[in-house]
Formats: structure tokens, sequence, C-alpha cells
């Protein structure tokens, strides 16, 4: 570690957990003087900095004006709004406020792909990771996902890193030069952090500054809209046009991954499941041919991995009806999805349990879903009377106080043949400490069935 310079104005670290907790260490590491704030007196990782790092003035219970207004720069956690009036006038100071993704980009020393979108983003991020190992190349994987992105420089550097990244991340982050970068999907998130879709949009766009080659989704133009991108990578259901496109072509019923003209392999052969999944791995494909993977690992990996915890995980069979897990549908967009990749045109045969925070969303999204395809909607949560507002005339409708009643109103509901699912379409902090904790609990009732 470097000596620090305790006379020289602090780096301010606002907004500790985890994020927090690897810019303090890299900081330190690089000689700054490090001080942090924070809104919570209590903060997560607390008494790891304190025990860690001794030395670090620590400003809790709000985030403390004087010393944003005294540092040298702001390091900002993807958790904190730029518009926090304390930041927002740091801003107008001319204090520097960046991310951890900003400092990392000035230090990685091989090429980046970034990969945001409202849904998917980790089962592709994951996908290439996997993908390197089967082709035995190191692709090392983190940022919103996994490690936080400055953890990852104390390994030996990779061949490529692949990295999740938020539309929070993106705000603050200005020197991340991709080799390639992809938007995969946009719908409804976050509506009580941005002032509109547009600010949104924005946001996540930035993701493609100076990228090499850009990759599109040619099923959701908006993700590109207004943008000038050269010579654009492209990846979608459709057929691919031209000999860089990765898409879908059926021939004699059978439906294959293409890139140009070249069927690949049939999609029944992956074992990821929904129609989602086969947008992830098309995009997948299309990061990792920029990358340098070889195909071949690439599609021996769609053949074995079976998809993330929380995310249409399947968990059983009870009577004849299958139950999954999608716990990570934090929004309309993810719930959507879930519904429409387990579901087949009009059978009408899902149960859907949904409910938590919306975040500020439109569920009116949801009518034409549920009206389709959705025989039982269950309702939980704090937000329960905004769903049900939404899609009250479209789908028969009953609440639960708890995940737990839910479940067991599912369970009486389900028929040989059926589906259920827990899609939220909320965040799950009014019940939950997180949706990987709502996804285990319901793992719990659901093998509790068993």
């Amino acid at each position: 570690m470097n000596s620090i310079d305790h006379t020289s104005p602090p780096q301010v670290v606002v907004g500790l957990g985890k994020t927090g907790l690897s810019c303090i260490r890299y900081l330190l590491e690089n000689g700054f003087n490090v001080a942090a704030t924070d809104s919570r007196t209590c903060p997560p990782g607390l008494e790891d900095i304190k025990a860690q790092f001794p030395t670090v003035q620590l400003f809790l219970g709000g985030f403390d004006r004087t010393l944003c207004l005294q540092a040298a720069r702001i390091i900002l956690s993807p958790g904190v709004s730029l518009h926090e009036p304390v930041i927002a006038e740091a801003v107008t100071a001319g204090i520097p406020v960046v991310g951890d993704v900003e400092l990392f980009a000035l230090l990685a020393k091989a090429p980046i792909v970034g990969i945001t979108g409202s849904n998917g983003k980790s089962t592709v991020t994951t996908l290439l990771g996997e993908m390197g190992k089967t082709a035995n190349i190191d692709v090392c994987i983190g940022g919103n996902l996994g490690e936080p992105v400055l953890d990852l420089l104390q390994y030996p550097t990779p061949h490529t890193y692949a990295l999740e990244l938020s539309s929070f991340q993106l705000e603050t982050t200005f020197s991340l030069h991709p080799l390639s970068a992809v938007i995969l999907n946009l719908c409804e998130d976050h509506m009580d952090r941005y002032d509109s879709m547009a600010d949104y949009l924005h946001a996540k766009q930035r993701i493609y500054h100076d990228c090499q080659h850009p990759l599109i989704n040619r099923d959701d133009p908006v993700t590109w809209e207004g943008l000038s991108l050269q010579a654009p990578l492209r990846f979608g259901f459709p057929a691919p046009e031209t000999e860089s496109d990765f898409g879908l072509i059926t021939q004699q019923n059978i439906t294959y991954f293409a890139k140009g003209e070249q069927c690949l392999m049939p999609v029944s052969e992956m074992k990821m499941r929904g129609k989602p999944n086969v947008a992830n791995a098309l995009a997948a494909l299309a990061l990792g041919t920029v990358m340098g993977l070889p195909l071949t690992p690439m599609l021996q990996t769609l053949r074995i991995f079976p998809g993330l915890r929380h995310r249409c995980q399947w968990i059983a069979n009870i009577n004849g009806a299958d139950w999954y897990n999608d716990s990570k549908a934090t929004n309309v967009g993810a719930a959507q999805a879930a519904i429409e990749g387990l579901s087949h045109d009009g059978d009408r045969k899902l149960i859907v349990i949904a409910g938590g925070q919306g975040k500020g969303a439109d569920f009116s999204p949801l009518k034409k879903v549920m009206a389709q395809h959705v025989k039982q909607l269950v309702l939980i949560g704090e937000d329960a009377d905004l769903i049900e507002t939404a899609v009250v005339r479209v789908v028969p409708i009953k609440r639960a106080d708890s995940l737990e009643e839910a479940v067991m109103i599912a369970h009486q509901t389900a028929a040989f043949g059926d589906s259920v699912v827990l899609a939220p379409a909320c965040a799950s902090f009014d019940m939950f400490k997180n949706f990987e904790d709502r996804g285990d609990t319901f793992i719990k009732y659901v093998e509790g069935l068993v």
C-alpha cells in the first residue's frame, strides 16, 4: 500500500455497502486520503470497514454536505442518485463525481465488453464467462453481478472483461471505451429514480459511447433510438439479414440458432428454457464472437448451462404441475417475458404469483399478457392494489397476506399440465431482504409441498 497523504483533500466515497467497501480499499491501496459518508446510520458492511480501515473517517446518518463540498473527488455508489441535493451541489461546484466502473475503466488492461438492459444482463454476462471456460479462454465477469469491478483488478489480466452494467453505474462512467456493448432490451423500470423513460434510456445508451463494435437488438429498436452507430452488429428473432447477424432460421419445422445463413444448432438443444433466454443466447453468441470465442465451445455451453437461480428457475413438478421461480422479475417487462416464455398461445394454463414494491411502475402492460395466458393471478405485497386495478377485468384474482399463503392458493388451483410461476413484476423490499431472499423463501415453500 502506498503512503497516504492526509493533508490533501479527501476522496469521498458516498454510499457504503459492497461497492463502497471495494472503493475504499482501492483508494487506500493507491495512497489517497479517504473519507466516506452514508445516509444510513448502520449501512451494510460498516463493521468490515471499521475493522479493515480504522483510519477512514465515516460520516453516517446523512450525506455530509461539508465533507462532499471539500472533496477532491466523489466516488458515488450506484444506489445514490446524482439528483441527491448534496451531490447535485457538488457537481455544480465543479467537483468530479465518478463511480467505481469509471475508476476501473481507467486502469483495466484488457478489452471490456459491456452488457446492460432492463432484463437478461446477468444471464448474458454469466453465459460469456461460461463460454470462456468451455473454450479455455479467461473471461472475467463482474460489475453489477458478483464481484465489484475494482476487486477484479487483483487477479491476473484476463483475455476479456465482461461487465454487467446498470443504468445507475453508467451515469457516472465516462471512459469505458468498450470493445463491444449491448442494450439487451428496455422496459419501464426504476421510475422512482428517473423522471421519464427517456431519461432511463439515455442512461442506458451511455454504454455505446466510443464503442468499437456496438451490438443492437433488432426486436427492440427503441434501445438505439436517436443514436448514430457505425456498422452495428445485430441480433434478434428474425432470420439474419447479413453474414454478421445472429438470429433464428426455421427449416423443416426445426428452429435453429443462426449466424448469417449458417444454421448453428437447434434451439431445442439449449438447456435454458423460455423465449427471453433464446434472445439472451443470441446476444451472448454475438458478443462472444467479437471477443474471439470459437463457436463450437459457445454452442456447447448453451447445451449445458442451466440458467441462473431466481431467473425462470424450474423447482419441481407437483401433481403434474411445474413450478418456476422468477423472483428476479422485479419489473413489468421481466414478468411479461416470464409469462410469455412459459406459455403457449391461448392455453391459459399459467398461475402467476405477483406483487411487491412497484417502484412507480405502470402495470397496465400486464393486462394483455394476463388475458392471453394466465388462469389465476395471486397477489401479495405493498402494490397488490395497483396491479389488481390494472388487470382486474381480464384475469381471476386472489389475494394473499404472505408468500406462503400465495403458494398454498396456487397449489390448490393448479391442475395437471399447469405451470405456477413467481413473477412479481416488483421489487421485494416490502417483505424480503432482496429478490434472492424472496426466491429462496418461495423455493422452501414449494419444496414443502413435495
